[in-house]
């Protein structure tokens, strides 16, 4: 197949990620980098293609004549190849984001991409296409060749600069000439100019330094019987959505890839969620690596100085309290799936999950590392403070787990979290030997329990709803035994999850809810509501079908196993922000549970 660059080919998000806890680049399986920010996560963009086909800019390395193309990644790293393959002719694309240890906890993580072009048969012709667009495409980027690099300029109020190093004649790069390949290129982007004119063999040493701290880090993770690939991919994925100077963890690297083509639900998701954040590191901790816990541990208390200060749903990555969203209206969408946005209002939402959630992570890392209690004392100041808010605020309404923007409700989870939150307390005041709270506690916790069962559980339909009176059936209630609300093999909990499989399902795929929001009828599956009711299906007995839907929902994911935010009913099509670290810290606790058979 000739590769093009309409949107034909585009039908799916078939991107890969690499990254080194700075920042990240999406590659399409043609090799074209179509999303970057440089020098941070959330900083603006340096290449856009994908939120705008025509003026986002891209850099790919274009074959010329019909090659098969193949991508994957190199085993147990975070390092892309694409190959290139017409039967003669043979050569490999290689991409990395820079990573590796210097000294005891101090890693050299430059914001900078680098690519190799390996030769490996024959004489292929290519074409570099290099087209920066910097500060999402507001202005004019224009490239001018010097001594020893390409620079790019943005003409714009906001002056921003990108600097390209290559062993190839640089005008050739800037005029796109067709290239013979006759030996190894290099391209190295960076957002800032090097001292040291980097060379081939400089970008081939840090690939192996590279390569060698992600062999390193997964090394860590244990090997599972089953789903083990699943289980690494997943685990890698989360940890290039981490942000290494603060401890943040993102729900996503991309901004405004709609939930549904065509329609507004399309959001910012470069920042830290207290919920999907708490969430990651509980399932890091299961699999080994305390540091991501640590840091993120420090996130927490970096971000509430004061012991009376609540918490924010979402923070920037380096603490930022105020995320103000505005619209990019130049840019026509994925797939002409506009509006784009950067920031998100949702963060002056009231949500009164996020402290359970945030407090059950907490008792986890206390509980899995005992000794470990140098930050125990704030930690414990967290808690109090958090147990002071939950009992002032479960009582009232508010936005609930998926952030309607408009009316609030008495959420029936958000009511399940702000017990956990009261639960997870007691537990770790009995773990850290702290007991003057512990009745009281009991008490609040014993009112919130019975507020649930009273008002969250709608006898007609034999289930518990999204909200208290209401008929509406919501996806996260399969949490309420993972939190441990109910037992699995209690009738509430049973005729729950049956209820929801009846009225969420569609085509083996799960609604979140199917009730109006703010934006009408939802339209496509959120990923992890998927995962958690595979995950329900185990706990209530129901094993082998829990497989079944698991092993039918990796076929779901892009050709190098990463998910986004939603799927499409139909077509299966990954839908919204990409990748998404919600539906992989799902899948990992789903696979989890096969390998204790």
């Amino acid at each position: 197949m000739e590769l093009n660059d309409s949107y034909g080919y585009r039908d799916n998000l078939n991107y890969g990620i690499i990254g080194n806890c700075q920042s990240s680049a999406l590659i399409y399986k043609d090799s074209s980098i179509d999303w970057c920010c440089l020098p941070r996560f959330d900083s603006p963009s340096i290449f856009g293609k994908i939120i705008d086909n025509k003026i986002g800019g891209f850099f790919k390395i274009e074959p010329i004549g019909n090659y098969n193309v193949k991508q994957e990644y190199f085993k147990n790293t975070s390092i892309l190849k694409t190959s290139f393959n017409n039967g003669f002719d043979k050569f490999e694309v290689i991409d990395y984001m820079p990573r590796y240890q210097l000294k005891k906890n101090n890693y050299y993580s430059p914001p900078e991409i680098s690519r190799i072009v390996r030769l490996v048969n024959g004489n292929p012709q290519i074409k570099i296409i290099y087209d920066p667009k910097l500060d999402y495409s507001l202005g004019e980027s224009k490239s001018y060749v010097k001594d020893d690099f390409i620079v790019t300029v943005s003409e714009n109020d906001n002056y921003e600069t990108l600097y390209l190093y290559s062993n190839l004649n640089l005008n050739k790069i800037l005029d796109s000439d067709k290239i013979e390949l006759n030996s190894d290129l290099f391209f190295k982007i960076s957002y800032y100019e090097k001292l040291l004119i980097p060379n081939l063999e400089d970008v081939l040493l840090e690939l192996k330094k590279t390569s060698n701290y992600w062999i390193n880090w997964i090394s860590k993770t244990p090997s599972f019987k089953e789903f083990n690939n699943e289980i690494l991919r997943s685990a890698l994925t989360l940890k290039l959505l981490t942000y290494e100077k603060t401890g943040a963890v993102l729900a996503a690297v991309t901004t405004s890839l709609p939930e549904t083509i065509g329609e507004e639900r399309n959001w910012d998701y470069r920042f830290c969620w207290i919920r999907d954040a708490s969430m990651v590191i509980k399932v890091i901790t299961k699999l080994g690596h305390k540091n991501i816990v640590k840091n993120f541990i420090k996130f927490i208390l970096d971000i509430i100085p004061d012991k009376n200060e609540k918490l924010q749903i979402m923070y920037g990555i380096n603490g930022e309290k105020i995320l103000t969203e505005k619209t990019l209206k130049h840019f026509s969408g994925y797939l002409d799936s506009s509006p784009v946005r950067i920031g998100n209002a949702a963060y002056s939402q009231k949500q009164n999950d996020i402290y359970g959630i945030l407090m059950d992570a907490i008792h986890y890392q206390i509980e899995k590392f005992p000794t470990e209690n140098n930050e125990y004392e704030e930690l414990w100041s967290i808690v109090k403070s958090i147990v002071w808010i939950v009992k002032n605020n479960w009582k009232l309404p508010d936005k609930g787990i998926w952030e309607f923007r408009n009316e609030d409700k008495h959420f029936t989870f958000s009511k399940l979290l702000s017990w956990v939150a009261i639960d997870r307390a007691i537990k770790i005041s009995v773990l850290i030997k702290k007991s003057s709270n512990l009745e009281k506690w009991k008490l609040i916790r014993s009112e919130i329990y019975n507020d649930i069962l009273n008002h969250g559980w709608n006898s007609k339909l034999g289930a518990f709803t999204q909200s208290y009176g209401s008929d509406d059936l919501d996806a996260s209630l399969l949490l309420m035994e993972s939190y441990d609300f109910i037992n699995a093999n209690d009738s509430m909990y049973i005729k729950t999850v049956k209820a929801i499989e009846k009225n969420l399902m569609n085509d083996g795929l799960l609604f979140r809810y199917k009730n109006k929001d703010d934006f009408g009828i939802p339209s496509s599956s959120f990923t992890v509501c998927s995962f958690w009711y595979i995950n329900s299906l185990y706990k209530i007995g129901e094993k082998e079908k829990s497989k079944d839907y698991f092993k039918k929902i990796l076929e779901y994911s892009n050709h190098l196993g990463l998910y986004s935010e939603d799927l499409d009913f139909k077509s299966k099509r990954l839908l919204g922000n990409f990748p998404q670290a919600y539906s992989h810290l799902a899948l990992i606790d789903c696979a989890l549970n096969f390998n204790q058979d």
